[in-house]
């Protein structure tokens, strides 16, 4: 058993989840009234912020707001490090593409993200973004992750930082 694990854990590799250009993100929804209207509170809740797009359209984009590459995918998933379901964030353009115009959509089925140019799969529920199918998989590409902070008005705040 024991040799199963270390040779399950040495046959990992890395997933490159930086293909994608380190563009700055601010998201804040650090306030209850904001984070109840934007956020996500259900597992798989899904939301995509994208300051070029206008998404979504009723949000107020201020001189302060950011949204990386190719937009902000923000899903209530598993938090890897608590293991707990909180928000988590990741950029939206797909890494295989690397084009701030080609971005993954959430599939309602399965709740993967699913490149709408080359196919490619992403676990974003449970997985941090790593690829599950598709030229990703092949490349061992997974989507930009982004850090969502807790503020002590019962809100949120993305960032890259």
């Amino acid at each position: 058993m024991l040799v199963a694990l270390i040779a399950v854990a040495s046959s990992c590799e890395k997933i490159n989840n930086k293909e994608v250009p380190n563009y700055v993100v601010r998201i804040d929804l650090g306030s209850y009234a904001l984070w109840t209207t934007y956020g996500v509170s259900g597992v798989g809740e899904y939301r995509i912020f994208d300051r070029v797009r206008r998404l979504p359209s009723n949000f107020s984009y201020n001189a302060n707001t950011y949204t990386g590459f190719g937009g902000v995918l923000l899903i209530m998933g598993l938090d890897a490090v608590s293991g707990t379901y909180a928000p988590i964030a990741f950029d939206a353009a797909c890494p295989v593409e690397n084009s701030a115009s080609v971005t993954v959509s959430i599939d309602p089925s399965t709740l993967e993200a699913v490149c709408p140019q080359c196919k490619s799969h992403y676990n974003v529920l449970t997985g941090m973004g790593g690829p599950l199918s598709g030229q990703a998989y092949t490349s061992k590409y997974g989507l930009r992750n982004y850090k969502v902070y807790q503020s002590t008005l019962g809100g949120y705040t993305i960032t890259s930082q």
